[in-house]
Order: structure tokens, then C-alpha cells, then sequence
């Protein structure tokens, strides 16, 4: 068995998988999917982070069991004024145990990226943050994040994963800054085989947004990822 990877204070550890319905998905078709995910995520016994939209994350926390709930954004902000910005202590009430940041479609400056991982710790929720170029990879590293999303944004959405070297680099690099941080990577990712790749590169984690939410069969390509991160974590290391 391999030995796994944890996303510090969540009881997440790789390998995982991530579903990611951005904006394309809420209220009851959402929370469709969630309760699907939370099925098959306890069936299999494979970590799962699961992302919903603001308005969404109590309504999809209250009705799953075995997903790590996590925010798409948050601001650095304490209570009292902050109207329009999402306040990191109702992200924590509403079910939340993790948040995304500075992903592609919503990219933060450093400083800012910086405080807000900051607010993060200070109300406990577990940082995935994203990063593109191996620079923005290797710096991100160094603010000490629980788990990196390494993409490129060209491939996000086109269903077609780097045909380079990108996913054993990018690894590589933040394994070098911190062994514990949790390495996803998923862009272009569809299908079953493209997970096992990216696990097979190093990887803890894939999963996507289009790959899943696009497919005709939600069940039928979950279990295709279910099972190759099962098969994966069932494979001895050399």
C-alpha cells in the first residue's frame, strides 16, 4: 500500500479526489451531484473534496457525510464592515472545512493571496491553492498551503491534459519546497485513465469540473475516477 499524503487539521490525505462544480451547477442539481459523490465516496473509502458555491456549501453540508466541503473563494476579512466579501467565519458556520484560492478564474495578487491564507488558519479551514507556471508553483509552495491545484490554465476545460512533462514537474517542484503539501492536478483531465496518469506522475489527487459535469452518466464517471484512484492506492510502491 502507499503511504499517503495529508491535508493538515481536515483528516484529508491522498490520493483524492476532487469534484469541482464551479459555477456550473447549484441549489437541487447540485446538490444532486454532492449526494452522489458523498455516496460513492463512502463506497470506495477515498478522501473527497467537494466544492459548491457560496449559497450552496450549507445545503450541501447538511446532506453529506463523507465529503470535505469547501468554499471557491473567501476574503481576508474580520467581522464587521466587508459589504460584497465573503467573511471567512461564515464559511466555517455553513459547513466549510476547506477553501479554494486563486484559481485561474479567480486570481489573487500574492499579498492578498498571502493574507488570505492567513484569515484561513485563523478559523481552520484547510488552503488548496492554485497555481500555472512553475515560478507561481515553487513560490505558492513557500506560503505553506495544505494542498496545490498545479494546472495550466490553457488546458482548464478543453479536456485535453499537458502532453509534456508538466504534471511530474510541477510535482516535483512543490515536493521539493514541502513533502506534506498535497499535490492535485487536473486540468484536462476526463476520464478514468487520465486520473490513474496523473497519480501515476506523482500526483495525491485529480478529479475536474467538466470531465464529471459534462459527462452524460455522473455515476458512470465518478466510479471510472473512484476506481482508478482505488486501483492506484491498492498498487505496491517499488
Amino acid at each position: 500500500m502507499r503511504s499517503p499524503a495529508h491535508l493538515p487539521d481536515r483528516g484529508l490525505s491522498g490520493p483524492l479526489l476532487i469534484v469541482n462544480p464551479k459555477a456550473y451547477l447549484h441549489g437541487e442539481e447540485l446538490l444532486r451531484l454532492a449526494r452522489l459523490t458523498d455516496e460513492l465516496a463512502g463506497l470506495f473509502r477515498i478522501p473527497t473534496i467537494f466544492t459548491a458555491q457560496h449559497a450552496d456549501l450549507r445545503l450541501v453540508a447538511e446532506h453529506t457525510l463523507d465529503l470535505t466541503i469547501t468554499a471557491q473563494h473567501m476574503d481576508p476579512i474580520t467581522p464587521g464592515r466587508g459589504m460584497g466579501h465573503v467573511l471567512p467565519e461564515s464559511l466555517v458556520d455553513a459547513g466549510a472545512r476547506a477553501v479554494v484560492l486563486n484559481h485561474a478564474e479567480h486570481p489573487l495578487s500574492i499579498a492578498d493571496l498571502d493574507a488570505t491564507m492567513e484569515r484561513a488558519r485563523e478559523v481552520g479551514l484547510a488552503t488548496i491553492v492554485c497555481a500555472d507556471s512553475d515560478a507561481q508553483c515553487h513560490a505558492i509552495a513557500h506560503l505553506g498551503p495544505g494542498a496545490m491545484i498545479c494546472e495550466p490554465t490553457a488546458a482548464i476545460g478543453t479536456g485535453e491534459m499537458d502532453a509534456g512533462d508538466y504534471i511530474q514537474r510541477t510535482t516535483r517542484i512543490v515536493k521539493g519546497v514541502d513533502p506534506s503539501i498535497l499535490v492535485i492536478q487536473a486540468a484536462g483531465v476526463s476520464r478514468g485513465s487520465d486520473v490513474a496518469r496523473v497519480l501515476s506522475q506523482g500526483a495525491d489527487g485529480s478529479g475536474g469540473t467538466s470531465g464529471i459535469i459534462k459527462h452524460p452518466d455522473w455515476r458512470e464517471i465518478l466510479v471510472e475516477m473512484y476506481s482508478a484512484i482505488r486501483d492506484h492506492a491498492a498498487t505496491p510502491t517499488r
